[in-house]
């Protein structure tokens, strides 16, 4: 399956993985030293990695149509191409929330969810990497197994984050502000585990 004609692939899911982590690391560092005025900066930067992501996806589907042989199907190939940049459209999400909601001060809360969105991204980059060489893998299983573990820890701390939210906020724009960062935190992990998913079904289909 990792013929040098086939590389291209691959080595493209591994770049978007990569601009995944790099947006997520952004995004980390704005808000652990969090200053609103900077905001509109900070999303300038997370959105040109936004970007240099979804122009790896249009050289994917210029690549893929002009393609005789594919080494998976064609249709995975998009779709898992999708569903990696969909990981780094979520992260930026984040801070647009942050930013057009005028938040002032970040939530504990916020930052435990963002430690498992980073480690979710730094997994998925590492399950991709094994792609290549699925059949002798000896760790991709286990990449699998870790994604869908955090995504059950950020389910458990959205609960939980969401719950504290009502019981000690109670400014009703403040709560819908943070219901909405907390939604899309979540929707970071969710992200990780589609494409962990994803992976999943083409082993299986290739097997």
């Amino acid at each position: 399956m990792s013929k040098k004609q086939d590389t291209f692939y691959f080595e493209h899911f591994i770049a978007c993985a990569e601009d995944a982590c790099l947006a997520a690391d952004l995004l980390k560092k704005t808000l652990e030293d969090y200053h609103p005025e900077e905001a509109s900066g900070k999303l300038d930067e997370i959105h040109r990695i936004e970007h240099q992501a979804d122009e790896k996806q249009h050289d994917l589907a210029d690549h893929l149509a002009k393609a005789f042989i594919t080494p998976i199907d064609r249709e995975d190939i998009l779709l898992l191409s999708q569903n990696i940049d969909d990981i780094t459209d979520k992260v930026e999400e984040v801070l647009i929330r942050i930013y057009i909601n005028h938040i002032q001060t970040i939530r504990s809360e916020a930052l435990e969810m963002l430690d498992i969105v980073i480690r979710c991204c730094n997994e998925t980059c590492s399950l991709l990497k094994e792609l290549p060489d699925f059949r002798h893998s000896k760790t991709l299983k286990d990449h699998v197994i870790r994604i869908n573990t955090l995504e059950e820890e950020a389910d458990q701390l959205y609960i939980d984050s969401m719950y504290r939210l009502h019981e000690e906020c109670t400014d009703p724009l403040q709560i819908i502000a943070w219901r909405e960062i907390y939604d899309y935190l979540e929707k970071c992990a969710d992200a990780c585990e589609h494409v962990a998913n994803i992976v999943s079904s083409v082993v299986m289909k290739n097997s």
